[in-house]
């Protein structure tokens, strides 16, 4: 399924030091590089050197008849399905408040987000919580999983998670 040719452009993309020096620097990165305005191609070789190259996003969501579904994307997976969308839409991602837990090598992070067609949006037409996996092997911090369920009218975000930051 390609996943070799994935994993070769994975290989030869390098991040930016700045990106993935601390986890507050590489959970930015991740809403940052998502995000712009609608005609704007995405700096998809910045996204790539944010995951490990087994690195996974997973959205979930309730369908219609209220069975709980998951769809399980490689970054290439994302970049393929996702950026074409997000590009001709403008798409603007913003954590609005984080739980963060680290211990060793490992953290993780229960990042609240708003999201936005264009930055001067008053209201959001989305929100929802990102589950956000990273992995430090002692150099940098790497994304091993972005999990996330988006918000809907039977799932409201508590308020625990909605203190602005």
């Amino acid at each position: 399924m390609g996943s070799t040719n994935a994993q070769t452009k994975k290989d030869t993309v390098t991040a930016d030091t700045k990106d993935v020096e601390t986890v507050d620097a590489i959970v930015a990165a991740l809403y940052n590089v998502i995000s712009g305005p609608a005609g704007e191609a995405r700096n998809w070789n910045r996204m790539r050197s944010l995951f490990l190259p087994e690195g996974k996003l997973v959205a979930t969501a309730v369908r219609p008849t209220g069975e709980v579904v998951k769809r399980v994307l490689t970054v290439e997976d994302y970049i393929a399905q996702s950026g074409p969308v997000i590009e001709k839409n403008g798409f603007f991602e913003k954590e609005i408040h984080r739980r963060q837990e680290v211990y060793g090598h490992i953290a993780h992070c229960f990042s609240t987000y708003e999201a936005r067609r264009t930055a001067t949006d008053v209201e959001p037409f989305m929100r929802g919580i990102n589950s956000i996996q990273l992995y430090n092997d002692g150099k940098r911090w790497w994304i091993l999983t972005v999990f996330w369920q988006t918000e809907n009218k039977d799932l409201l975000i508590p308020k625990e998670y909605l203190k602005q930051k």
